[in-house]
């Protein structure tokens, strides 16, 4: 059985795609313990940055390749929801990732650069550089579906805790 899909207004998907960019930062525990920042979210693209920690690292001043990769996942489903029309729906998973590390991640950041190249009728395609002290550590690309509609969009997100 086939749901019809509600009509949004241009308000309401303005309101949606804010939520989902207050829920990157704050809503996901992950994203919160990493401390990432969105600093720029739109139908063009996102920038996310994540700020070095230790617990983050591989080795002294080098963040782990995992979290670069984490990062580029993080990044290019941003990518993808920041311009999304949500008339097709909001429940958001990746379905594939390609990740190539092209230097150690060194630097104070790691700031993911990512847009959406292609979009599909469920199925959305991103490409990430990730930038660490001037220069491209990483790229990836993101395939993400989105179909049917995630459960609390909308609801309240609590402020980030001041720690």
């Amino acid at each position: 059985m086939t749901v019809a899909a509600r009509t949004l207004t241009d308000q309401e998907q303005r309101e949606r795609r804010a939520w989902f960019r207050a829920r990157w930062e704050r809503g996901v525990a992950f994203n919160r313990r990493c401390r990432i920042r969105v600093t720029r979210w739109d139908a063009d693209g996102v920038e996310i940055v994540l700020p070095y920690a230790e617990s983050l690292s591989a080795h002294e001043d080098v963040f782990h390749g995992g979290v670069i990769s984490a990062l580029i996942d993080t990044a290019g489903a941003g990518a993808v929801i920041a311009g999304h029309d949500f008339t097709k729906g909001s429940r958001l998973s990746t379905v594939s990732m390609s990740v190539q590390y092209l230097a150690p991640a060194r630097g104070r950041e790691a700031v993911a650069y990512a847009r959406c190249v292609r979009r599909g009728g469920r199925v959305h395609f991103a490409d990430v550089d990730v930038r660490a002290d001037g220069r491209i550590c990483a790229r990836g690309q993101v395939v993400v579906t989105i179909s049917g509609e995630r459960p609390g969009v909308g609801d309240p997100i609590e402020p980030l805790d001041e720690e």
